[in-house]
């Protein structure tokens, strides 16, 4: 099937007629199309985002909630279908999407679509000399792109507050991951979502997310990615003076006090390392755990881990499914060499899984855990965002706050201690923009999201996000 772009509320093909091959990673086989747009589409968009932009914008809060939740409501209706081209598109078991992409999916729509109707100004009295207030209007077009590891749950999350907020959005999903926001402008469409609000654009990076970027009209861009590619957006944007909101790589810690809830924090620690193929960016991908219970802990880990089952996407049985593609595979695997070259030692995994039958050909690749490098190596430092985890031993919180921290990057740290008073000074001390302390992933939507260093710029979630949708007016009123 060809997958279309959604563009002033039609399904069209690229105007170049031209498409790049989709693969499903369960296989290694192409089983769709992908547009591959190019800057004359996003062109095309604007035009239908621009056209969109005075309604819209116009349009009561109280209205714009109702179709935001009609959009809601089809994207649960549809969840086997949507859960199903997840897993598909992604490689992720079936059951993971189901339990946590759609699901969430439906929640940022349903979050936002509301939170509209809550969204307050402020006002400042000057004792009775005037009264200051603040309007917040929207931007106009603003660009949206989002990546693959979570596709439709990190594709609503961003236009979900955009269009909340009265903009008309061009949105760029990973043209790895195309399929569920292809299935997301049908819905749109049936929702009745008025025609030029969202626009959706498939196709390379390079080609799409580079005419959103540079494009004069669009006055915002949100991306979650690497951050490599959020140094691209950058250079370009920052000079035309648009809003950034840059979501970008992490290196997290995982530490583990001696005093910990012992079989809570070893439970929570295999799915936070692996959940996803460990294809999440807020994945504890460097474990730390106090000596006087390293060895313990190792033991019981690593037996866990080496029972996980790497198999088909759509059995229920399967803890991990496949890689998202053959090249990001033989990434993975490259760190894995690095981490032996290193010194390091392989205490399970490392090594490719292959299926039989339809899945030979797939990306699929056990848990591997990986003991004995030093904190600074290359492993330690840099993003693998794979099933690979490193895990050694520390002495004192000062000692493990000085390793937590020595990366480049700052976006997720997750602490186990039942002293809540140390609790609160490593949260104070993690150069990090969310710490989880005896518990991971626990998400509440009205909390910023987002990463300190290089792990990105600005926060989403909550009124954070508005408030980068729109743009605020101080109105000062003499008395």
């Amino acid at each position: 099937m060809n997958i279309q772009n959604y563009i002033g509320g039609a399904l069209i093909n690229p105007k170049g007629e031209l498409f790049l091959d989709n693969y499903n990673p369960a296989t290694g086989k192409v089983y769709s199309y992908i547009p591959d747009s190019t800057e004359e589409d996003i062109n095309n968009a604007f035009k239908a985002a621009k056209n969109a932009f005075p309604t819209w914008s116009k349009t009561t809060k109280e209205e714009r909630f109702k179709v935001m939740m009609r959009i809601a409501d089809l994207i649960e209706e549809r969840h086997d279908e949507l859960a199903l081209a997840e897993s598909t598109d992604n490689g992720k078991p079936v059951k993971l999407a189901s339990h946590v992409d759609i699901p969430r999916a439906a929640s940022n729509i349903r979050f936002f679509a509301t939170a509209i109707l809550h969204y307050a100004s402020e006002s400042h009295d000057m004792d009775g000399a005037a009264i200051n207030y603040t309007l917040r209007k929207p931007i106009g077009v603003v660009g949206c792109i989002s990546p693959w590891n979570l596709p439709l749950y990190l594709f609503t999350w961003k236009i979900a507050p955009a269009l909340a907020a009265g903009n008309t959005v061009i949105a760029k999903p990973s043209e790895v991951t195309p399929m569920t926001a292809y299935l997301f402008s049908k819905i749109c469409i049936e929702a009745g979502l008025p025609e030029g609000v969202l626009n959706i654009v498939h196709g390379l990076g390079a080609n799409v997310g580079a005419a959103i970027t540079a494009h004069e009209g669009i006055k915002a861009i949100s991306f979650t990615g690497g951050t490599e590619t959020g140094k691209t957006i950058a250079k370009v944007a920052a000079p035309m003076f648009k809003k950034l909101s840059l979501e970008l790589g992490g290196k997290n810690p995982n530490i583990i006090f001696a005093d910990c809830d012992f079989e809570q924090a070893l439970r929570t620690s295999v799915m936070s390392s692996f959940a996803n193929q460990g294809q999440i960016c807020l994945c504890g991908s460097r474990i730390f755990v106090e000596r006087p219970i390293y060895e313990k802990f190792k033991t019981a880990f690593v037996a866990k881990v080496s029972r996980l089952k790497v198999g088909d996407p759509n059995d229920p049985t399967s803890n991990l499914g496949a890689l998202v593609s053959k090249e990001h595979l033989e990434k993975v695997k490259g760190y894995i060499a690095l981490a032996q070259e290193e010194g390091g030692t392989i205490l399970t995994g490392g090594n490719q899984v292959y299926l039989d039958g339809a899945l030979a050909d797939g990306n699929y690749l056990e848990p591997t855990v990986i003991e004995g490098l030093s904190y600074n190596c290359r492993t330690n430092q840099e993003e693998i965002f794979g099933p690979v985890v490193t895990i050694m031993p520390f002495d004192t919180e000062e000692e493990v706050t000085d390793f937590a921290n020595s990366t480049e990057y700052g976006l997720a740290a997750t602490v186990w201690t039942q002293d809540i008073s140390k609790g609160n000074r490593m949260a104070a001390n993690l150069q990090s923009g969310i710490v989880w302390v005896n518990c991971w992933l626990l998400r509440d939507l009205r909390t910023p999201f987002g990463g300190v260093k290089n792990s990105g710029v600005g926060r989403e979630g909550g009124f954070n996000a508005l408030n980068f949708f729109t743009e605020p007016t101080n109105v000062c009123i003499k008395v």
